[in-house]
């Protein structure tokens, strides 16, 4: 397992060191750390960093939910009891109605950054980067199909808050997904902010039970916000089931998330289409065709591309048995499909040579929202087609 090293140097660029990524761990060390006074530094302070606009007609409303799954223990810390889950649900949401949603908590926000290493860009500034979503906002009227999303390995669900601004946008509910102990900063009621018992224990050895973990912790996101299986969602969940259309279902997932899409379709067929955003696949065995529902792909061209260096994702490929999409992106690095890299271009620290934060952003709403309007919405989606004049950057390989 060789490990990536990452393009992009600077504040926000170490953040990209924590990556699984396509069978390859790329694992923090005190060189990957940031300099003490990276360029950014005199002007991050100043800096007020935004999410991109989403393009889509709907306000988006977020609110916070805590899952407890009984039937299962904590993989990483088994004495703290039962596993618990914190889900981030955004829905299109009546204009003007809450109020502005913060990206994350500075507390959250600073011990990133210290995990990191990163001592030039306040917590204030990450913790206050702009995002385009309400608190408590009154759902939308309608019911909307369900995407469920889940981050990269040891970094929050945070990092997927554009990607589930634009889904959330063009119509529906996004449930974006924290894994108990797999990253930093993350708050769990009663607890404060656990710790990433997880970070550095995911290798070549143990990579595939990590990602059905992830798969079994993403059925069970699906269960709550579904009602499964008593039908009778309780609590919090009971005012936002009801603009949950429950046969319409996506899943999505960045790097470990991505293999954890992959691990929770082959054994829930609840979930219609997925996407594996420059994430590993594990083994699936008979069920890796996944039984014939549409699947994504969308990568990196440096690393993803066909008969390239991760084989794992051809061997993939050959083995999706319906409707599917191979799409790597020329000058993207493993985290240009996340807020990081945007956040990290408004800092000046895009790299010369690759590709733009604000491109990375917008090729990733684009065809993840296009998959999913033809999947889960039956609506045209030309981009899927073949080449585009609007992404040249994008290679798309069929069937």
């Amino acid at each position: 397992m060789k490990t990536i090293k990452p393009r992009r140097r600077g504040a926000v660029a170490a953040l990209l060191t924590c990556a699984l990524a396509g069978g390859s761990l790329a694992l923090s060390t005190g060189a990957d750390k940031a300099p003490a006074h990276s360029p950014a530094a005199s002007t991050a302070s100043e800096t007020r960093l935004r999410l991109p606009a989403s393009t889509g007609p709907h306000a988006v409303g977020r609110t916070s939910l805590h899952l407890v799954d009984h039937s299962r223990r904590d993989p990483w810390v088994p004495k703290a009891g039962p596993r618990e889950l914190m889900v981030s649900l955004y829905y299109p949401a009546r204009k003007d109605t809450g109020t502005p949603a913060p990206y994350m908590s500075t507390k959250g926000a600073r011990l990133l950054l210290e995990d990191r290493g990163i001592d030039d860009v306040p917590a204030e500034v990450l913790s206050g980067t702009r995002t385009h979503t309400r608190l408590g906002a009154t759902p939308d009227r309608g019911t909307f199909p369900l995407v469920i999303l889940s981050p990269g390995f040891e970094v929050p669900g945070t990092t997927l808050t554009g990607l589930a601004e634009e889904l959330t946008s063009r119509g529906y509910v996004v449930a974006v997904t924290d894994h108990a102990y797999e990253a930093v900063g993350v708050e769990f009621p009663g607890k404060g902010t656990l710790p990433c018992a997880a970070c550095g224990q995911v290798d070549k050895d143990t990579f595939e039970p990590a990602a059905k973990d992830r798969g079994d912790d993403l059925s069970y996101v699906l269960d709550a916000l579904t009602g499964k299986p008593d039908g009778k969602p309780g609590g919090k969940l009971r005012r936002y089931a009801s603009v949950i259309d429950k046969k319409r279902v996506g899943m999505a997932g960045h790097s470990l998330g991505g293999a954890g899409t992959a691990a929770a379709m082959a054994k829930d067929r609840r979930i219609r289409a997925g996407a594996n955003l420059d994430g590993p696949f594990p083994g699936l065995g008979s069920a890796a065709d996944l039984s014939g529902r549409p699947f994504l792909m969308l990568g990196t061209a440096a690393d993803r591309s066909p008969g390239g260096g991760d084989r794992i994702w051809d061997t993939a490929w050959d083995r999706l048995g319906g409707w599917k999409r191979w799409a790597t992106v020329s000058g993207a690095d493993h985290f240009a499909f996340t807020d990081l890299a945007t956040l990290a271009g408004q800092l000046g620290e895009d790299d010369p040579e690759g590709l733009p934060g604000s491109r990375a952003a917008a090729i990733t709403g684009a065809y993840t929202g296009a998959f999913f309007d033809l999947h889960l919405r039956g609506r045209p989606s030309p981009l899927l087609d073949g080449p585009s004049a609007d992404h040249p950057e994008v290679v798309l390989q069929h069937r």
